[in-house]
């Protein structure tokens, strides 16, 4: 691909993450209280569902499995432990630890994906874990043993996931809407059994928790992943996990627009030195190589 075309790829890739960035919003201003797991399955659930129905195509062959992983990293186990750590840590801390997604990236691309690590993708991972600290980090921010491992696992699925999608690609005979599909059913119905163990349904729902869910199903999921897997498949591994940080940064903006929350100095270095940090991690356009010489010139050299 040339720049311009890399450049756009990335940005709409991007605009999934940042999506995914206005879901602290949505949660804490339209959804029922504590109830986080029940928001992550039917975020990916029905849409899930919605996608196959539309499709009809169920994996075949070896992708019955392969479905079941990525399902379970990109959507299941990520959702969980995201969650987990927002209830241990504060969110901030939380960003943070998850921040370390792209340097496992980079070791499983290199391991995986026989990706070459140079200095440049080592220093963009460091830049951009120092840009999120500065970004969501407030003072007096507590650990919790439980909330980091959370945070770290939750890290791991996602690296995960990304690499595997971007090592199996996805079958010639699969539209990208069925492979989404695959994903988020699967996803969800893991996320469902273990949302119904821990936590009570609503007694009822308000107009405002109904248009909540649905953006998170059909904006927060459906779309947005559509989106996220396309991008997979057109840009390296890497470059993919550094366009993640859109959901700090959008979560940011939008807590500083709607919910009165302060912007500080540090925190405008932070979002550049992230938004630094993504440019560097992007592919290169390499140039055209030069085109051969014609037999009757070359022999005119001579």
């Amino acid at each position: 691909m040339n720049s311009q075309r890399i450049a756009a790829t990335s940005a709409v890739t991007a605009l999934a993450p940042a999506v995914w960035g206005s879901t602290y919003l949505v949660t804490t201003e339209f959804l029922p209280p504590d109830r986080p797991l029940l928001a992550s399955t039917l975020r990916a659930l029905p849409a899930g569902l919605i996608l196959l129905l539309m499709t009809r195509k169920l994996p075949s062959g070896v992708w019955w499995w392969r479905a079941v992983v990525l399902g379970v990293l990109n959507i299941g186990a990520f959702f969980y432990f995201l969650f987990l750590a927002a209830y241990h840590l504060p969110g901030g801390v939380a960003a943070l630890v998850m921040s370390i997604q792209p340097m496992i990236v980079l070791l499983l691309g290199s391991l995986l994906l026989k990706d070459r690590i140079r200095p440049l993708h080592v220093g963009s991972c460091l830049l951009a874990a120092a840009g999120v600290a500065l970004l969501v980090l407030q003072p007096h921010a507590g650990l919790d043993g439980i909330g980091v491992l959370a945070g770290l696992l939750g890290a791991l699925s996602m690296a995960s996931g990304i690499v595997l999608t971007k090592k199996w690609g996805r079958p010639d005979d699969v539209s990208l809407l069925t492979f989404t599909g695959w994903q988020l059913t699967v996803g969800g119905l893991v996320l469902l059994p273990i949302m119904l163990a821990s936590e009570d349904l609503p007694d009822h729902l308000t107009w405002g928790n109904i248009g909540g869910y649905l953006y998170l199903g059909v904006i927060g999921a459906l779309i947005a992943y559509v989106l996220w897997f396309r991008g997979l498949s057109r840009l390296p591994a890497l470059a993919a996990s550094f366009l993640s940080f859109a959901s700090p940064l959008c979560a940011t903006v939008l807590g500083y627009l709607f919910l009165d929350e302060t912007l500080r100095p540090l925190q405008l270095v932070g979002a550049v030195a992230v938004v630094a940090a993504v440019v560097l991690a992007q592919p290169r356009d390499r140039g055209k190589p030069p085109a051969p010489v014609p037999p009757a010139r070359a022999a005119s050299r001579v």
